[in-house]
Formats: C-alpha cells, structure tokens, sequence
C-alpha cells in the first residue's frame, strides 16, 4: 500500500481533541469501537492510540477512502487500529454484527436522509446494551439552523445533491425512539456542530 493513499482532511485535526474530550466521558475503556464513515482514517489512527484497551474497527464505503484508511494503519497504526471494513449503512447486515461503541462523524448531512435512518436502525441492533453512538456534525433545531454559516452550508449542500442537508435534531430524535435507542444528551461544539449522545436501550 503506498503512503500516497493516505487522505488528508484539514477538519480532522481542528475537530480532533473536541470529539476526544466527549468520547472520553461516555466510551467505554475496552471492547470493540465501530466506527461509520471513517473518511480519510485521521480519526481511527489518532483515537485508537487514546483508546489503547479497545478494538477500533473503522468502515466506510468509499474505496477511496478504504484505501486512505489502511494506508495510515499501516503505517502509522497502534496495535488496536483494525484493518477498515466495507460498509454500507443501508445494507440489511453489517460486516460488524456486534459492538460496544459507535462513532459517525460528518455523515448524516452529506447522505440521503435514508442514510440516518439506517444508521440508526443498525445502531440499534448491533450496539451492546447501554452502548453510545455518537454523532458528530452540525444539526438545526426546532426547525432553525444554530447560526446563519450553517444555513448557508445547508443551502450549498442542498444545490449539490438534493438529498443532502443539515439535519433537525427534533427529526433525527424521532427515528432514534422507533430504532431501540435514546438521546442522552447533546454537546455543543466548535464552529457551531454537536456531538448528539445516543444509548442503546437493548437489555
């Protein structure tokens, strides 16, 4: 694999100790992180070494990113940094079927709305009881962007692909009840995003 493949995304490294500091309050210590839409792999390389008594299996469904992926775990990857999985969120069974922990990090508005809604769904099925799923992205609420930079981003997103958006925490709330899972709290973030705090309600 040639270092080439590795990916570089500017917000990975600004959005890296927010998302951390979160994650080390409500991740456990051991046991296996699925990470969804792992992107350029930054994130798995940098919270597997923060997260040393874990499994961290990122995914993703773009090969390009796969490849990115891979490349940082080869050569920059802790021990506990597992090779990247193929993934799709809309598939009936995930190559993960169990995990104690979930990260997706700027997903849920650059996908078709069908996308949270699986997202969520197979967090409800593969996370462990009481275990987190974490959100990271901007959201509105209530029906109303948090800042005027995230409805001009919307509205960009939107002229990209019709599908796309800024999604209301209020609707992803409703599918987070029907999919066996709770909103445990929401956090907010630098430059107007959240982290959103789910727990699997599963017994």
């Amino acid at each position: 694999m040639s270092p080439d493949a590795r990916r570089h995304a500017p917000a990975a490294l600004r959005n890296r100790e927010p998302i951390l500091s979160v994650l080390k309050e409500v991740f456990p210590s051991a046991g296996t992180i699925l990470e969804i839409a792992s992107g350029s792999g930054e994130h798995a390389r940098d919270f597997a070494v923060a997260f040393p008594g874990v499994t961290w299996c990122p995914s993703d469904y773009d090969e390009g990113a796969l490849a990115s992926i891979e490349a940082y775990r080869r050569l920059e990857g802790s021990e506990n940094f597992r090779p990247p999985v193929l993934l799709d969120v809309t598939a009936t069974d995930w190559p993960v079927s169990a995990a104690d922990a979930m990260l997706c990090i700027n997903m849920i508005h650059i996908s078709p709305w069908q996308c949270c809604i699986s997202l969520l769904q197979g967090a409800g099925k593969t996370l462990t009881a009481g275990g987190p799923l974490v959100l990271y992205g901007p959201f509105s609420r209530g029906g109303t962007h948090t800042a005027p930079s995230n409805a001009a981003f919307d509205a960009s997103l939107k002229r990209q692909n019709p599908e796309w958006g800024v999604r209301d925490l209020d609707d992803v709330a409703v599918v987070v009840e029907e999919s066996g899972l709770t909103l445990d709290r929401v956090v907010d973030m630098p430059s107007n995003n959240f982290c959103v705090v789910l727990k699997s309600q599963a017994v």
